[in-house]
């Protein structure tokens, strides 16, 4: 690490402590040339993860669409941001440790529906009418008989 100050590039930590939101370490190190301290970050890499849409594009993991769709689902239901906030964590969590650069959107789609099957039945079934695209009624009603059965 080069020191911001005379680019010399040894120095020793003084003190390392996790930041806010716990994503990083946070280190304030001292340069053994100039003396001067300085503050460095430290945090895990994460390779991105591609989803594979049933078109076969491609796009980015983004966090926040799955969030997006975890609230749309939720919307009037007795379900609070933090238990979703929770969901798409454990989710995201899920795609990386797989140690996988690519993911099924299908595969996706179940996961959230797992999730959402434990945490309110309204909230999969809005899920999985527009996931599982149901043509009509009948399929609706099948997801239903379904749900029920296993309760």
């Amino acid at each position: 690490m080069r020191c911001p100050f005379c680019n010399f590039e040894e120095s020793k930590v003084v003190d390392s402590r996790s930041s806010e939101d716990k994503s990083a370490i946070r280190r304030r190190r001292e340069c053994l040339k100039c003396n001067k301290r300085y503050t460095t970050y430290e945090k895990v890499e994460n390779i991105p993860i591609l989803i594979i849409k049933r078109n076969k594009d491609r796009e980015n993991f983004d966090r926040n669409k799955l969030l997006n769709g975890l609230i749309r689902a939720c919307e009037k239901r007795p379900v609070s941001r933090k238990i979703l906030e929770e969901v798409a964590d454990d989710i995201e969590k899920k795609l990386y440790n797989q140690m996988r650069t690519e993911v099924q959107s299908q595969y996706l789609g179940e996961l959230v529906m797992e999730k959402l099957k434990e945490i309110d039945e309204i909230a999969y079934v809005r899920f999985a009418s527009v996931y599982r695209q149901f043509k009509d009624i009948d399929s609706f009603m099948e997801e239903i008989a379904a749900l029920k059965k296993k309760s």
